[in-house]
C-alpha cells in the first residue's frame, strides 16, 4: 500500500492530465451533491464511500492537490478500510445493521484521527483544495467570446476546475459558459444546447487542440461593469490591503478585471 495512491484516481496527479472522466464525473458529482454514481468507482473506493464519505472526499480532494503524498493518501485509505474490518462482535452479537452502523462510525473516527500524520497530511490537503474551490466561486472573473460563451480565466494551485462545474451551472441557468485553467491548459465547458452522451454535464478538453479557446475575449462592456461596480461598492476610507490579500491574494489578480 505504501507505493501506491490506491484505486481512485490511480493515475493523477501529472498536471490534471491524467484524470480520467470517471475521476471528473465523481469529482462533479460529489460538489453537486447529488451522490456519486458507484458504478464510476472501482471496489475498494466504492467500499470506502459507503463506509465513510468523509473519508472518500478527503481522499478525492488531497488527489486534487497534486502535492508528492500519494502513499500518505494510499496509508489513510488503508487504516479506514482496515478500522472497520476491525470491528467484530466482542461485546455481543450484533445484528447486521448494528454491525454495519459500527463500522462507519469507527471508519468516520479513523479518518478524523489527526494524531495520525498520514490522517493529518491528508486532511491539510484536502483543505488547501476545498478552500481554493470556495476561493474561486468568487473571484473567477467571466466575460462573453465572440460566440457568447462566457469565460473565466484561471491559474489555480490545484486541480479544482471539475468541482467549480455544478455550482456555476446553477448560477449561469441555461447560459453556455467555459473555465479555462491557463496553468495546467485545460477547459472546463458548458453548452447546455449541445448534445452529450447520457450522464456528462460537462466537456473538458484541452485548449490547445481548441483554437476557440486559445485567445481571450475582447475587453468587452462586460468588462467595464465589472470595474463600475467595483468603484461603485468600494469605500475609501475603509480599505484594508492587508486583508485584501488574504481573502484576495495577490496570485489571482491577475484576472480579475476591477484590479486592472
Amino acid at each position: 500500500m505504501d507505493s501506491a495512491q490506491g484505486d481512485l484516481f490511480e493515475d493523477a496527479g501529472n498536471g490534471g492530465k491524467d484524470f480520467s472522466g470517471a475521476d471528473i464525473a465523481v469529482i462533479a458529482a460529489l460538489h453537486a451533491n447529488t451522490g456519486v454514481d458507484l458504478s464510476l468507482l472501482p471496489p475498494q473506493s466504492r467500499r470506502l464511500y459507503e463506509l465513510s464519505i468523509n473519508a472518500f472526499c478527503a481522499i478525492t480532494h488531497a488527489g486534487m492537490s497534486e502535492l508528492p503524498i500519494t502513499a500518505a493518501i494510499a496509508r489513510f485509505e488503508h487504516k479506514v478500510l482496515a478500522a472497520a474490518d476491525a470491528v467484530t462482535n466482542a461485546s455481543g452479537p450484533l445484528t447486521r445493521g448494528e454491525l454495519e452502523a459500527a463500522q462507519r462510525q469507527t471508519a468516520d473516527a479513523a479518518a478524523a484521527d489527526r494524531g495520525d500524520s498520514d490522517v493529518c497530511t491528508v486532511l491539510e490537503a484536502a483543505y488547501k483544495v476545498w478552500h481554493e474551490i470556495h476561493r474561486l466561486m468568487g473571484l473567477l472573473r467571466f466575460c462573453p467570446n465572440e460566440d457568447g460563451v462566457y469565460i473565466a480565466r484561471c491559474e489555480p494551485d490545484h486541480f479544482v476546475i471539475p468541482a467549480l462545474g455544478p455550482h456555476f451551472r446553477e448560477r449561469f441557468g441555461e447560459t453556455p459558459w467555459a473555465i479555462i485553467d491557463e496553468k495546467r491548459r485545460l477547459c472546463l465547458r458548458y453548452a447546455p444546447s449541445e448534445s452529450r452522451v447520457a450522464g456528462e454535464l460537462f466537456e473538458f478538453f484541452n485548449i490547445d487542440k481548441n483554437p476557440a479557446f486559445l485567445k481571450n475575449p475582447p475587453d468587452s462592456e462586460w468588462g467595464n461593469l465589472w470595474r463600475l461596480y467595483h468603484k461603485t461598492i468600494n469605500n475609501e476610507s475603509r480599505n484594508n490591503p492587508g486583508l485584501q490579500r488574504r481573502f484576495m491574494p495577490a496570485r489571482y489578480w491577475k484576472y480579475l478585471n476591477e484590479v486592472h
